[in-house]
């Protein structure tokens, strides 16, 4: 950014809302000389500030690439619309905080992929950051645009605009993949061989390294690499050894509200429930956990280096560290003079520990959240939920003799075989629970009385899930339902909260779309859309126009149930979970038949091939007093 448009550029943050977005210069905001550097990284979260600086990933990362004396990572954010449009007005290019350098001064731009529909936000910023929206029109001096992420396991809906993406665990890789950006544009390579090195590191894939065709009926009939450098398999990466991996010692402290305003502890990484509509239970297996004492020496360094009055255990299945009581209690008695408090995120209902539920109230009382996902016994049988309604009213039971008196209650709608039965019993659930506060004596429970919030999103069938295959409900199907659902939860203390039908629709179809779903999004994005999460921004009309744009309709995306021998746009990736596990579980749900979790033995879902799973040897479900099995062989 050049001097008149950084002096347009303060003008411009006496008119806009919200400022503090675009200043920068947090506490513990690292800014380095560009000109002592040899790479320049500019991390970039397709959302607003207060969205993105509550991501842990990119603090990871941030914290990462900046401890590297040879590089230095800047964040870029979405602008929020009155920003977007009056930096198009001005002129004024999208600009890492840090710096303010233009996003196009960057060696390499890349975006982290946390939710499909920010991906008209990538677009956007690309436009603001004057870099070429399309990989293949960017010139040789151009950034190099990588992405990675839980959406780059499809990444085939980006593949028009992303040069490179890395898959799996951007700890593993991130080094190796700026080393070969800067190892190649010193020495004067093109863009392509630069490309073709990049894909020989395990976990990296370059869309333009490979060729897909089509069927007449619009399936996928080929996909292949077209280059003798890029692998037919792109097999994820693993961080094996958490305890050993960076975290972040000291993190940039905002000085506006944002949404997650605390610290955060990764206690641990990956499920082992085995959940069948849960991507994330998928994609992060292997099970990884970090030591109790590696946690309390980042809580010391984070809490003295930021000053925040607030800690979140973040992993998830929180209830599942075997350690959990233990952690609590020890940062409690670390931290209750300095009035710091200790929050769980949305808790397994059948782990909640109710020693841990006592201390963490000690200094704060936050709301409680549960997810029962489904409102019948043999609906979360179907979903392999593993917990019942007696671990429900058990949980909340124990919450109310704490003091608590908000429950909130996550359930999903359009589950594979759902019945109004199910819907019913979701009413039934909520009725219990608030129940179950009146059974506690009057001594014991809140004054303020019970609220309880069920909210219903709708089911999304992602890759990498036993649920694949699925179709989604239609619009029509979710508006009856929660319709249905609006009746059954007409009780008293309780509200009910719902999604957009239209946007989880549209999710649907970017999470499962193929390469000319880019086409979609780019025509979307040409008709203005952005922001897609934001209520007042998303523009349903426009994006049906998109799929017309391009001869292509959502129906064939979200509501046709796939076939076994259809081959998939992200079946080129090995995400450790093998496509025979995904079936025999998808098989399971049909019959109504649930799987072990494993860490009571084995399921063979296909990372015992890998030699990183510690389960493979049958061993017994841990206790919170018993030793950590290994992990790793």
């Amino acid at each position: 950014m050049n001097e008149q448009e950084n002096a347009r550029l303060e003008r411009l943050l006496e008119e806009i809302q919200k400022p503090a977005r675009y200043i920068g210069g947090e506490m513990n905001a690292v800014s380095k000389d560009w000109a002592a550097v040899r790479s320049r990284f500019a991390f970039c979260f397709p959302d607003t500030y207060d969205i993105g600086m509550s991501h842990l990933g990119m603090k990871i990362l941030y914290y990462l690439i900046n401890q590297r004396p040879d590089a230095l990572c800047e964040r870029v954010f979405m602008p929020a619309a009155d920003m977007a449009d009056r930096m198009r007005e001005e002129k004024i290019p999208l600009f890492g905080l840090e710096s303010r350098h233009s996003l196009n001064e960057f060696d390499i731009v890349g975006f982290t992929l946390q939710y499909e529909m920010s991906y008209t936000n990538i677009l956007e910023m690309l436009d603001l950051g004057r870099i070429a929206i399309l990989a293949k029109d960017r010139p040789e001096e151009a950034p190099i645009v990588v992405a990675g992420g839980p959406c780059a396991f499809n990444p085939e809906p980006l593949a028009p605009f992303v040069d490179a993406f890395m898959i799996g665990d951007g700890e593993d890789v991130m080094h190796e993949l700026i080393d070969v950006i800067r190892d190649g544009r010193e020495a004067r390579l093109s863009r392509k061989d630069i490309f073709r090195n990049l894909a020989k590191l395990e976990g990296v894939y370059v869309p333009s390294l490979y060729d897909v065709s089509y069927n007449p009926d619009g399936t996928l009939r080929s996909f292949a690499p077209n280059d003798p450098a890029a692998p037919g398999t792109v097999r994820k990466r693993v961080v094996k050894d958490l305890s050993g991996a960076v975290y972040p010692e000291n993190i940039p402290v905002p000085y506006t509200e944002i949404v997650h305003d605390r610290m955060v502890l990764e206690i641990m990484r990956g499920c082992t429930r085995g959940c069948r509509f849960c991507q994330a239970g998928m994609l992060y297996r292997p099970v990884r956990e970090r030591s109790m004492d590696r946690l309390l020496e980042l809580a010391d360094k984070l809490q003295q280096s930021t000053g925040y009055e607030e800690m979140s255990l973040s992993s998830l299945s929180s209830g599942d560290y075997p350690y959990l009581a233990e952690l609590i209690q020890a940062l409690m008695d670390r931290y209750k003079e300095k009035r710091v408090s200790v929050s769980l995120p949305s808790m397994r209902i059948d782990n909640i520990v109710k020693q841990s539920l006592e201390e963490t109230q000690q200094v704060k009382r936050s709301g409680l959240t549960l997810a029962p996902e489904a409102g019948t016994q043999r609906l979360r049988d179907v979903i392999n939920k593993g917990v019942t309604e007696e671990d429900l009213i058990r949980a909340v039971t124990d919450a109310f003799e704490c003091g608590w008196s908000s429950v909130k209650l996550y359930f999903m709608m359009g589950l594979p075989t759902e019945t109004d039965e199910d819907l019913m019993g979701i009413g039934h659930l909520a009725k219990k629970v608030v129940d179950a506060y009146y059974a506690v004596p009057k001594e014991k429970r809140s004054k303020n009385g019970v609220k309880v919030t069920a909210s219903a999103s709708v089911f999304v069938p992602k890759p990498f899930t036993p649920f694949q295959w699925a179709p989604q409900d239609t619009i029509d199907q979710v508006h009856e339902k929660q319709s249905k659902l609006r009746q059954y939860l007409k009780i008293k203390c309780v509200n009910f909260n719902w999604h957009e039908s239209q946007l989880s629709m549209l999710e649907a179809c970017v999470s499962r779309g193929d390469r000319r779903m880019g086409d979609v999004i780019y025509a979307a994005w040409k008709r203005g859309c952005r922001l897609d999460s934001w209520n007042e921004h998303f523009k349903y009309e426009s994006w049906l126009a998109a799929f017309a744009d391009c001869g292509l309709t959502p129906d064939f995306y979200a509501y046709r149930e796939r076939p076994y021998e259809e081959l998939l746009p992200w079946q080129f990736i090995d995400a450790g979970v093998s496509q025979d596990y995904l079936k025999r579980e998808n098989e399971k749900a049909k019959k109504t038949q649930t799987t072990r979790d494993c860490r009571r033995g084995c399921n063979g879902c296909g990372l015992h091939t890998w030699g990183v799973c510690g389960w493979v040897n049958d061993p017994p479900l841990r206790d919170t007093d018993k030793a950590s099995a290994p992990l790793f062989d």
